[in-house]
C-alpha cells in the first residue's frame, strides 16, 4: 500500500490584547540588554526602543510566545485530531496581529475487510535433548579452566608472548608488547600472525613474516610487509569441566546441584524463551495477515515520525555500548540518510499495525477501566520494586499504561479469533 499525504490546513489569528501583551513581554526582555544612548539597559521607554530597533524586531519572539495558544484554539474550534506534530507557517504578522497556518496530519481512514477466522498457525513448543546437551556443553566451555601445558602451541591454546614488530628493520609505534595473552585462533592479530605461532614451544623465539591488510587503520602500515620477533613464555590449554559438585557450586544456580536438576533448569529456560518466540511469531503472522486485508493510505509524516523514533532508539542502544551515532556511521561507512532509508519499511509496518490495533479496539469494543489501570500499576510496583511515580515517569502517563493494556487485550482477542484450533 502506498503512503499518501493527508493534511488539513487550519488558520488561527492572535490579535488585540493578547498580541499586544506578547509584544510587550518581548520588549521588556530585550530592553534589559538594549544599548540606547542616554538610557541604561532596561530603562528605555517602549516608543524609544521601537524607534531605535523597529517594531519588527519583536515579531518572531512574540509569535513563539503565542503559537501554542493558537494551535490549541485551532484544534478546539475545528475538532481535528492530529496524529503527528504539525508544521506551521506565519501567514501575516504586524503590530496588530499574527496569523498562523498549521498543516495538520489527521488519522487516515482505514478499512479492515477481514480480521477474524484467518486461521493463523501457532508454532509447537518443543525442547529437544540435543538442545539441552548443546547448552550444557556451552556452560562447560564457559567455565573451562586454563591450565599450563607442556608441549607445542596448538590452535585454541592461550599463549603469553613478548613481541617486537618492525618494517624495513625499523620498529613501529604500537608494534611491541610484553607478557601479552593471546588466544590462538581468535583472529585478534593481523592475518598470518597467530597461525605461525602454532608448533612453537615454551621460551622459543621466532621471527614471523606478515603483511598488513590494505585497509589497515594505520595509514603508514597499510599493505606493508612486517617482521615480528616473538618469544613464547607460557602455553595454556582449556581443561573441560565435569558435571561434578565443584562445577555446580561454581554455577551458583538456585536448586541446581546435579545433572538432572541442571537439565530440568535448562529445559525450563529454553521453554520460556521458545514460548516467547512462538508468541511473537504468531502475533507477527496474524498482524501481517490482517494488514493484507486492510485498505489505508498512510501519511508520509506518520512514517517519518516513526523513523525518528526508531533512530532515537538505535542511538540509545548504541550509547549502552559506548558508541555514538557518528562513530557508528564511520564504522559502517553509512550516513544518517542510509539508516533512515533502511528503517523506513519497519516504520511503515509499525504505523500500519498501530492503526489496525486502534481500529480493532473500536470494532471489538475493548474497554479498559480506570480501576484496572490502577491495579496494573500496583502490580508493576510490586514486580519491579519501585514507586508509582517512577513507573509513570518511565511510561509517560496513566493514559499510556491504559493504551498498553488495550493493546494487550486486543492481541488476546485477535488470538482467540484467528488461531488454528
Amino acid at each position: 500500500m502506498e503512503k499518501n499525504k493527508s493534511e488539513v490546513e487550519l488558520t488561527k489569528k492572535i490579535e488585540g490584547e493578547t498580541w499586544k501583551k506578547a509584544l510587550n513581554k518581548v520588549y521588556e526582555k530585550n530592553n534589559k540588554k538594549a544599548k540606547i544612548d542616554g538610557f541604561r539597559p532596561g530603562k528605555a521607554p517602549f516608543d524609544v526602543y521601537i524607534k531605535h530597533y523597529g517594531i519588527e524586531s519583536l515579531f518572531l519572539d512574540a509569535a513563539d510566545l503565542v503559537i501554542n495558544e493558537a494551535y490549541l484554539k485551532a484544534l478546539e474550534e475545528s475538532k481535528v485530531v492530529p496524529v503527528c506534530e504539525p508544521s506551521v507557517d506565519i501567514k501575516t504578522i504586524n503590530e496588530n496581529e499574527v496569523e498562523f497556518v498549521f498543516k495538520i496530519v489527521t488519522k487516515p481512514k482505514l478499512t479492515i475487510k477481514k480480521y477474524k477466522d484467518l486461521k493463523v498457525k501457532k508454532g509447537k513448543l518443543e525442547v529437544t535433548e540435543e538442545e539441552i546437551n548443546h547448552e550444557i556443553e556451552h556452560l562447560l566451555e564457559h567455565y573451562a579452566e586454563l591450565v599450563i601445558k607442556n608441549g607445542k602451541v596448538e590452535n585454541g591454546d592461550t599463549v603469553v608472548i613478548d613481541y617486537v614488530g618492525s618494517v624495513d628493520g625499523v620498529e613501529f609505534e604500537g608494534g611491541s608488547a610484553e607478557n601479552y595473552s593471546l588466544v590462538i585462533g581468535s583472529n585478534t592479530f593481523i592475518p598470518g600472525f597467530e597461525e605461525q605461532l602454532i608448533g612453537m614451544e615454551k621460551e622459543e623465539t621466532k621471527e614471523i613474516s606478515v603483511k598488513f591488510p590494505d585497509d589497515y587503520h594505520a595509514e603508514n602500515l597499510k599493505g606493508r610487509d612486517a617482521i615480528f620477533k616473538v618469544t613464547v613464555h607460557e602455553i595454556k590449554t582449556k581443561e573441560v569441566r565435569k558435571l561434578d559438585k565443584e562445577f555446580f557450586e561454581d554455577l551458583g544456580m538456585e536448586g541446581v546441584n546435579s545433572e538432572e536438576t541442571l537439565r530440568n533448569s535448562i529445559k525450563e529456560h529454553l521453554e520460556t524463551h521458545k514460548k516467547s518466540d512462538i508468541e511473537n511469531k504468531f502475533t507477527e503472522d496474524m498482524m501481517e495477515a490482517i494488514s493484507k486485508n486492510t485498505e489505508v493510505e498512510i501519511p508520509d509524516k506518520m512514517v517519518e515520525e516513526e523513523v525518528n523514533r526508531l533512530v532515537e532508539r538505535a542511538e540509545e542502544n548504541l550509547k549502552y555500548q559506548g558508541i555514538s551515532l557518528d562513530l557508528y556511521y564511520q564504522f559502517t561507512k553509512t550516513t544518517e540518510a542510509d539508516m533512515r532509508k533502511q528503517l523506513e519499511p519497519e516504520a511503515f509496518k509499525n504505523v500500519m499495525y498501530r492503526l489496525i490495533l486502534e481500529e480493532i479496539v473500536k470494532l471489538e469494543n475493548i474497554i479498559v477501566k480506570d480501576e484496572e489501570v490502577d491495579q496494573e500499576l500496583e502490580r508493576m510496583v510490586k514486580e519491579y520494586k519501585t514507586t508509582k511515580e517512577e513507573i509513570l515517569k518511565e511510561l509517560g502517563s496513566k493514559e499510556m499504561l491504559k493504551y498498553d493494556l488495550e493493546v494487550r487485550r486486543t492481541f488476546e482477542r485477535l488470538s482467540e479469533l484467528n488461531e488454528v484450533k
